[in-house]
């Protein structure tokens, strides 16, 4: 049975990526920053049905919470298929504008969204290299784009409100182009994945539907090895093709 991880798995786009992934036969570990919240979501899981799934907690920004992780997941498989690094902030409270947002802000989004991803990659490394075809997705955002974002026919060109978040996000695509290149030549396929606007807690329950973005999600994680690495994907933006511009 092929293993996943799934960053921020206890609610939204990540507790539907998990649900798909157990609905493919995967053992499914949900990285919950609270023990507790990844305890009732995968209760709420093995209530439908579902019995490879278990929490773990997980606080991306904590590098001994991380390596704790490692240890507990470690004791039951040697071998991690994929990692879903789902877990992300806007930054707090607004405004999120260039012009406007805090030190803190900016700090605490680049701490999860960028730094965190980095800490769990490197703590899950050495076990997601046990694996025959091992599949990192980064859960990133068109709005992360810089071509997409600095051309003015652009529909989110004006949503200056998401600088904190954007640029962060802009700072994981890089991360993504960089840990592609440096295992280019191994098994791993490395991608950042844009799951859409989505009606979440995250955006006050505005957008589209959460099954359609978490199948964006895991069609990168299950995807055969035959497929692409190091690129960038947005569905929403792109439906022929799926990839979009840095």
């Amino acid at each position: 049975m092929k293993t996943a991880l799934i960053t921020g798995a206890n609610r939204g786009i990540g507790l539907e990526t998990a649900r798909q992934l157990l609905e493919n036969g995967y053992h499914v570990y949900l990285g919950s920053r609270e023990l507790n919240n990844g305890l009732e979501a995968a209760k709420k899981l093995k209530s439908e049905g579902f019995t490879s799934v278990e929490a773990v907690q997980l606080d991306v920004t904590n590098e001994n919470s991380a390596k704790a992780a490692r240890v507990e997941i470690g004791r039951k498989t040697d071998t991690l298929d994929v990692l879903v690094n789902n877990a992300g902030i806007n930054g707090g409270q607004p405004p999120y504008t260039a012009l406007d947002a805090t030190p803190d802000q900016f700090l605490a989004a680049f701490n999860t969204n960028v730094v965190g991803t980095a800490i769990v990659t490197q703590a899950f490394l050495d076990i997601l290299r046990k694996s025959p075809e091992p599949r990192i997705v980064n859960v990133s955002t068109s709005v992360g784009s810089l071509s997409l974002q600095s051309n003015p026919e652009w529909p989110a060109y004006h949503y200056a409100k998401y600088a904190v978040y954007a640029s962060s996000k802009a700072a994981l695509n890089m991360y993504t182009i960089h840990l592609a290149y440096e295992l280019q030549d191994t098994a791993f396929k490395v991608n950042a994945v844009c799951p859409g606007y989505t009606s979440t807690d995250f955006t006050g329950n505005n957008g589209g539907d959460v099954e359609t973005a978490a199948r964006r999600i895991v069609k990168y994680a299950m995807m055969s090895q035959d497929g692409p690495t190091g690129k960038f994907f947005s569905e929403e933006t792109n439906p022929q093709t799926g990839e979009i511009p840095w």
